[in-house]
């Protein structure tokens, strides 16, 4: 391996738990980034030359090096992919009965760049920078010798390998793999479209959340808002619900509820609504249609720490909307992906919300991303998920 120095200071992050490492944090007479390739592994070194541990190159990016093994100098090889993704799956199987879920979370699960869907026999793989996809092969190897799955598709289609121009179309890197393929969440069965649908196919993050609605939604009217494919619609219409409303931008999207709620025997009880959600909910509103349960789960509107006074308006505009069709005594369920948004702001977008469309909240629970997305302490980014769940008093 070849040395990466820090300046002096640089390593108190490091030390703490972290593992970025950003380009004005490398000693630049020392070891030149012009020096590295993506990809290239290299020994982390404080400026008095003691060794941190053992990290892959992104020189070309602001995160410039990713720590997968701290305080060991090892390759990221067939080996070292075994070695993690065994202690991945000992989590996922101590906590799930079932084969279903997010095999490994990037840094929080030693594998940065690195995200792993499992759908019972398939599994879809996100390589998401330039640097880990020099160790596909490795990595699927791995993957293949423990799992044994009937087929492994590579999903390229992120932002950051957009951004790095890095091949994005669909691959099978393995056996066969179907358009859709079936999963079960808290009981209810889906099929997810993993070839063309959205990131993976499925958010496995909400699982928890979606479970609360049990205990909210019997005998009652749900909207469900950025359904996607019907996460939370059709597991409202299992828990009970009278009637759902899924409102999606994309046909295909709305298809996959209308598939999902037949595959449950649910289709009489789930209706959808194609179009933006402002101008749905608006519609909505227009035709004096209201709801005892408002689900609002958008896409991340902060993608960027500086769009985070835009994103926090838009937050709170869509909340406004959708509190407007919520009835009294009604729940509001709210959600936000962003990474750049705490759960403060949130909260705070809710409010400012609930004042513009004259209710009153209470927040009666609370929600966030499950144990196959587990939080890396030192690194809050790994912690993006949060949910509120808010009875409307009047």
């Amino acid at each position: 391996m070849n040395d990466l120095f820090l300046r002096k200071g640089a390593e108190r992050r490091l030390r703490g738990g972290h593992l970025w490492i950003y380009s004005n944090e490398i000693d630049s007479k020392r070891s030149p980034l012009g020096d590295f390739s993506a990809g290239d592994v290299v020994t982390v070194r404080t400026a008095s030359d003691a060794p941190l541990g053992s990290a892959y190159m992104e020189p070309q990016s602001l995160i410039c090096a990713r720590l997968y093994a701290p305080g060991e100098q090892c390759a990221p090889d067939h080996a070292f992919f075994q070695r993690r993704l065994t202690a991945a799956l000992a989590l996922r199987e101590a906590v799930f009965d079932k084969p279903f879920y997010r095999l490994v979370y990037g840094d929080s699960d030693g594998i940065p760049g690195v995200v792993i869907d499992r759908f019972g026999d398939y599994v879809v793989v996100q390589l998401n920078n330039a640097g880990i996809e020099h160790y596909r092969e490795p990595l699927l190897d791995a993957l293949c010798a423990l799992l044994r799955p009937a087929g492994v598709l590579l999903r390229g289609d992120s932002r950051s390998r957009r951004e790095q121009g890095l091949e994005v179309e669909p691959q099978v890197a393995f056996g066969e793999v179907p358009a859709q393929v079936a999963l079960e969440e808290n009981g209810v069965n889906f099929l997810a479209p993993v070839r063309e649908g959205q990131k993976t196919g499925w958010f496995y993050d909400h699982r928890l959340s979606r479970a609360r609605l049990h205990h909210w939604v019997g005998g009652k009217s749900v909207l469900d808002v950025y359904s996607y494919i019907g996460g939370w619609g059709v597991q409202a219409a299992a828990f009970g619900a009278a009637d759902v409303c899924c409102v999606d931008s994309s046909s295909a999207a709305l298809q996959g509820v209308e598939e999902n709620a037949a595959l449950n025997g649910l289709q009489d009880r789930v209706s959808t609504m194609r179009g933006s959600a402002a101008d749905v909910l608006g519609e909505l509103r227009q035709q004096s249609r209201s709801f005892d349960v408002v689900i609002l789960d958008p896409p991340a509107f902060i993608q960027r720490r500086r769009d985070l006074k835009k994103g926090i308006a838009a937050y709170r505009r869509i909340n406004q909307l959708g509190l407007r069709l919520l009835r009294p005594g009604g729940l509001l369920v709210s959600a936000s992906c962003s990474m750049h948004l705490s759960r403060p702001d949130l909260m705070g977008a809710i409010q400012g919300a609930a004042v513009r469309a004259d209710s009153a909240l209470q927040i009666v629970e609370q929600g966030g991303q499950g144990p196959d997305h587990p939080i890396h302490p030192a690194i809050g980014e790994t912690e993006y998920l949060k949910t509120f769940f808010a009875r409307r008093s009047q």
